[in-house]
């Protein structure tokens, strides 16, 4: 088929892409790798064994990776190794744990907006100077204003449903939504917080408060990361992609594996290939956008490489796969006496934004936050305090749940990332997939920056749950013993200068100048903690006004 534009990949980047190039009249050719969810076929949150059923992971939904080196544990940091109540605390050697280890990503329409729990947040203005202001890492080659206008867009398609008061992050418009209300677990928690100085607001939620676009009003079931059955969540396939799809201009493929770009002599992106239906396809294209996150896009780009391009694909600066950021987080869990009803309400509903600037954490570069995560780490039901929070078995252990059920209260903490020349991904030397493209692999090593900035979140988790009444913990986890990254960037990072960056400050490559990238691998910083969803999709909606110019 014949196409203006060519996006590869239907997540938060792709699927903004393909609704702002469509609504200006841009033919668009979307290749997605995994397929096409059904809500009412695959999230059934209504029967007996709900609890037992994860996001779903149909053939084809779940890339392969590998990972080199992670790290090396040392004894001294040992307060942060994860451990509960019911299964004790198991020696690791290495950050390759037996549960809860590797990048948690979804192939399929709508990218892992699917099964994210919902959180839709700007970036602090000052994480766009960490660099300039604090020394370390790199800045941005935008400005948070440059980005506000896109923002605002972007939350208005999605109906974001957030708070009042807009702190830091200055608005040029209210949120389209009025904030939701917090859970039980959520009010304690916000109780202990003033006491303290780290007050919790309302999270701006990706979750529609009250009806908005066609969709109904979120029903409160707790259950976001498992999918929404009815469509309230914000996820790419019922914003972005609905309204893309109804222009009439949007060509979507799923279960398209994108295997390799093509280069012309002139320097431009010529095509694409793919596999699709057991075929292989070549795919002519003026302007290809990469938007397949930032594991499989430097994966792409590496793996294109040829005689004439002998470090792939944009990779000039051989910047391509470095930089690698991934989640830096921590969890902790406890009991809370008199407490009743936490499984209820929305994932992350109330956030602390008190260390959320980059200078804010005594000790450490860049900045976090704290939420409000009980439903967050699926602790909605009997089967996960059984099996995690309460130790036994009998009748005595029987009437331990039914008083402890409804009394979890869990802090979770994510914190910035510092770029290191050892974190990256590569190509591996030995495995391939069944398209023959060589599996990405994941090098993530804890920098002495990280190490400061979990004890700290750590720290503070404990302090709020003591502040809320708690007086033992049930459950501790965090980034330090297991590589859990939900959120990975910075592979083919922006910026100003050729030499040191993959792309320019509207996300073009330097080298090819109808290659544009759309995920978070463009990300210079990971910023304090924040979902990074919305910025990609206002990154994303910024460059296709450029695009379509």
């Amino acid at each position: 088929m014949r196409a203006d534009v060519v996006i590869v990949g239907s997540g938060a980047g792709g699927a903004a892409s393909a609704w702002a190039l469509t609504r200006a009249g841009l033919r668009v050719l979307l290749l997605e790798a995994g397929p096409r969810f059904d809500p009412a076929r695959d999230y059934p949150l209504d029967t007996p064994d709900w609890e037992r059923r994860p996001f779903p992971a149909p053939e084809g939904s779940r890339a392969r990776i590998r990972y080199g080196d992670l790290g090396t544990l040392d004894p001294g940091d040992a307060t942060l190794q994860g451990w509960s109540a019911a299964a004790g605390r198991a020696p690791l050697p290495d950050r390759r744990g037996p549960s809860r280890t590797g990048y948690a990503h979804v192939l399929g329409v709508g990218g892992s907006t699917l099964h994210y729990v919902g959180e839709a947040h700007r970036l602090h203005p000052e994480s766009f100077t960490l660099a300039r202001d604090h020394g370390a890492g790199a800045d941005w080659p935008l400005s948070y204003a440059d980005l506000e206008p896109f923002y605002a867009q972007a939350e208005a398609l999605i109906g974001v449903a957030g708070p009042v008061e807009a702190g830091a992050r200055w608005r040029s418009s209210p949120y389209p939504l009025p904030a939701h209300p917090l859970s039980p677990a959520a009010r304690r928690l916000a109780e202990a917080g003033e006491g303290l100085g780290l007050p919790f607001e309302a999270n701006a939620r990706a979750a529609l408060s009250q009806p908005w676009d066609d969709r109904p009003a979120c029903n409160y079931c707790g259950q976001c990361s498992r999918g929404c059955p009815i469509g309230d969540k914000g996820s790419a396939d019922v914003t972005f992609l609905r309204h893309a799809e109804a222009t009439g201009n949007l060509t979507l493929i799923p279960e398209a594996r994108v295997t390799r770009i093509e280069v012309a002599r002139t320097g431009e992106v010529a095509a694409v290939r793919y596999h699709h239906a057991g075929a292989t396809h070549r795919q002519e294209t003026p302007v290809l956008i990469l938007a397949a996150g930032a594991v499989q896009t430097p994966r792409l780009l590496l793996a294109s490489h040829g005689p004439d391009l002998p470090e792939g694909v944009a990779n000039g600066s051989g910047q391509v796969g470095r930089n690698f950021m991934e989640t830096l987080s921590w969890h902790a869990t406890a009991l809370l006496p008199g407490l009743a009803d936490s499984h209820k309400g929305l994932p992350a509903d109330a956030v602390c934004w008190a260390e959320n600037a980059p200078g804010a954490v005594p000790g450490a570069v860049g900045g976090c936050r704290y939420t409000s995560a009980v439903q967050e780490i699926g602790l909605t039901g009997p089967a996960a305090y059984a099996t995690r929070l309460l130790p036994g078995f009998g009748t005595e252990f029987k009437a331990q749940l039914r008083a402890a059920f409804g009394g979890a209260i869990t802090v979770g903490a994510t914190g910035a990332v510092i770029p290191d020349a050892r974190s990256r991904v590569t190509l591996s030397d030995e495995e391939r997939d069944s398209d023959g493209v060589p599996l990405p692999v994941i090098h993530s090593v804890l920098t002495d920056n990280s190490l400061a900035m979990l004890h700290h979140m750590a720290r503070t988790a404990r302090r709020l749950l003591r502040a809320a009444g708690a007086e033992t913990l049930a459950e501790e986890y965090g980034s330090w013993d297991a590589f859990t990254a939900t959120h990975v960037f910075g592979t083919a990072r922006m910026g100003a200068d050729s030499a040191t960056a993959v792309t320019d400050p509207w996300g073009r490559s330097f080298d090819h100048p109808n290659l544009w990238i759309a995920d978070a691998s463009v990300f210079p910083g990971s910023g304090g903690g924040e979902g990074p969803s919305l910025t990609i999709a206002a990154l994303a909606l910024r460059q296709a006004g450029r695009i379509a110019r």
